[in-house]
């Protein structure tokens, strides 16, 4: 008989994936655990940050917010923004991403689509409130400051809100779209997150609930600049020059607060539907539809898909 052939190749045994569990799917963690994670970390860094702002506030009177102020959104927005990304910066570490896969890629920091999107923003404010003075609801009245004034509440006002649309926009539509979107998909994740926006919302003094659908549309608005650019910049764009054209150069009401040291004098008068009541244009019937009208031309300009997943 002829002698058997051995082989001196060793088998190849690659190492079997882990197996699925209620933990572990085919993306690693499951993306309900990794929020859970995301969340206990926010939130043991709101704890301590309270405690240290405790100890400094002891004693000291609450005060009755009226008015927007730079100052005053920053000392909110900031913390907001921290409280998201110090855990987001974690969780990539343990999910071995960079951070920039969750929205904020360094490589498009302040470039073009952010440009873009505070022009666009801008431009949308304007239009909504040229829709309201088409129908004799709204009027600019002069000029509220003067001389060097001008110059620090726009640096001052411009810092404010790219730090609020930073804050926002990474809350929520950054690591937790990025997230839930591995685990529900893109637009269920979308849906979820911008009712939680609205929500988030509802404690704004001077709210009314027509504001919160607006800030909901606002919401998914900001999601379709997510899905087609690939990134937030557009979104943290437009969210900026928005806000900014609402309060600081047409100085209106922003969900009942008034702004401090605005551009220009404004007023309103008409029904609610038309202007928005106490609580400012984004409670307007007009707002709803501009937005709906920016997403028809975004959608036609940015066609393709670009959130990758």
């Amino acid at each position: 008989m002829p002698d058997e052939q051995i082989s001196l190749t060793p088998e190849l045994n690659p190492t079997p994936a882990p197996p699925h569990t209620i933990f572990r799917g085919p993306n690693g963690i499951r993306a309900g655990w990794r929020v859970l994670i995301f969340a206990a970390i926010a939130c043991a860094l709101i704890v301590v940050a309270g405690v240290v702002a405790g100890l400094f506030l002891h004693g000291k009177p609450q005060v009755g917010v009226s008015s927007i102020t730079p100052l005053g959104l920053c000392l909110i927005e900031l913390p907001l923004f921290l409280f998201t990304a110090i855990p987001a910066l974690i969780m990539a570490s343990i999910e071995h991403r960079k951070f920039g896969a969750y929205g904020l890629p360094a490589r498009f920091a302040f470039r073009t689509d952010f440009w873009v999107g505070i022009l666009i923003g801008f431009l949308s404010i304007s239009f909504s409130l040229l829709c309201i003075f088409a129908w004799h609801g709204f009027r600019l009245a002069g000029l509220a400051i003067h001389g060097k004034m001008i110059l620090t509440s726009v640096a001052s006002w411009s810092a404010a809100f790219v730090i609020v649309g930073l804050a926002e926009e990474f809350s929520f539509r950054g690591y937790l779209q990025f997230t839930l979107t591995t685990g529900i998909g893109f637009w269920p994740s979308a849906i979820l997150l911008s009712l939680l926006f609205g929500l988030a919302h509802k404690g704004n003094p001077g709210e009314s609930w027509f504001g919160l659908v607006s800030v909901v549309c606002f919401g998914l608005l900001f999601c379709l600049f997510l899905r087609r650019t690939g990134n937030l910049w557009w979104a943290v764009g437009f969210h900026a020059g928005w806000d900014w054209g609402q309060t600081f150069f047409y100085g209106v009401a922003d969900s009942g607060l008034a702004p401090y040291r605005n551009l220009f004098n404004s007023s309103f008068s008409g029904p609610r539907w038309l202007t928005g009541g106490t609580v400012g244009p984004e409670a307007s019937i007009f707002t709803p539809l501009t937005l709906l009208l920016v997403a028809i031309l975004f959608s036609r300009v940015y066609r393709e898909n670009r959130y990758s997943n």
